[in-house]
């Protein structure tokens, strides 16, 4: 018995003609007239008295229609539930983050245009590594994500350029410093994450000591941001690169905050999505993005002038 057989059966039980019932269906009569009869056989029963010149309904007919109705109703609702899902689902942004991503966030959420005012965020925070790996399997929507400069199977989009800020000791003569010339760290261990764990990182900042004159000495192993900023702290010599929205947690007073005159060392912040992900909530990311390094290139023009 298939579902179209029943609605055929409705159609005509209310109309008691079957060209009537056609016409309401929009579909031809002979269609309506076959579908009818393979139901009854099916069921084993006649739904229709035929004899007469007006379509009635047998007793049979009569003792089925409401649970042909009922068929019915209960297909439009679990149609109405699964579009009210879908469209739910649809709103529903699973994204990925690390610990941070600070104010950043708040301005990618300000930045969504009024199309995506009904989207509810669900964040999960995990490593980089499982964040894409999320992404490719669909379990997360989207991931943020530094560096990284390719993902196979995943679109990158661009989302600002995180400006890396110097933290050494406190009671280092450097920092009385309002403003350092990279070169002027020639003579301190780098700590920093090994090429291994995050090789964009590594490159960039190796890279920018190079071409400020010096080839960096690497000091003990990173042992984590928090870790590593304690060591450092505690007297340990050496200096470190940290994100601004991390450097925005850092409270220590045995640790110096110091920004880098002259060309910045800064690593891209992405969004990672699916590439066959949905045209619609693409372009509500691309806006976003657009957005959110719009907001960003403002605020580095305020700065330079205050």
């Amino acid at each position: 018995m298939e579902l179209r057989q029943v609605q055929y059966f409705i159609a005509v039980s209310e109309e008691l003609h079957f060209g009537r019932a056609a016409e309401r269906l929009h579909i031809g009569q002979p269609a309506v007239s076959q579908q009818v009869r393979r139901l009854e056989r099916e069921l084993g029963v006649e739904l229709f008295d035929r004899s007469g010149r007006a379509v009635t309904l047998t007793p049979s007919g009569k003792a089925l229609l409401p649970e042909g109705r009922a068929l019915l109703k209960a297909l439009d609702a679990l149609t109405v539930k699964a579009e009210r899902l879908a469209a739910q689902d649809e709103s529903t942004f699973r994204v990925g983050i690390s610990s941070a991503l600070g104010r950043r966030l708040d301005d990618f959420l300000d930045a969504l245009p009024a199309s995506g005012a009904g989207t509810r965020f669900e964040f999960q925070t995990l490593d980089a590594p499982t964040r894409l790996a999320q992404v490719r399997s669909g379990r997360l929507d989207a991931a943020f994500v530094r560096g990284v400069e390719s993902a196979p199977g995943l679109h990158l989009l661009t989302l600002w350029h995180d400006p890396l800020v110097v933290a050494l000791p406190a009671a280092h003569p450097l920092a009385a410093r309002g403003r350092l010339d990279l070169a002027e760290l020639a003579g301190l261990p780098l700590r920093l994450a090994s090429r291994e764990a995050n090789p964009v990182l590594f490159d960039t900042v190796t890279a920018a000591c190079r071409k400020a004159g010096f080839e960096p000495t690497l000091g003990p192993p990173f042992a984590g941001l928090q870790n590593t900023l304690a060591e450092i702290g505690a007297g340990g010599a050496g200096w470190t690169l940290v994100y601004p929205a991390a450097a925005e947690t850092v409270s220590s007073r045995r640790i110096a905050l110091l920004p880098l005159l002259g060309e910045p060392i800064a690593v891209r912040m992405f969004l990672a999505i699916p590439e066959n992900a949905a045209p619609k909530r693409l372009e509500l990311l691309e806006a976003t993005g657009a957005e959110v390094r719009r907001k960003v290139a403002e605020e580095k023009r305020k700065s330079s002038h205050d």
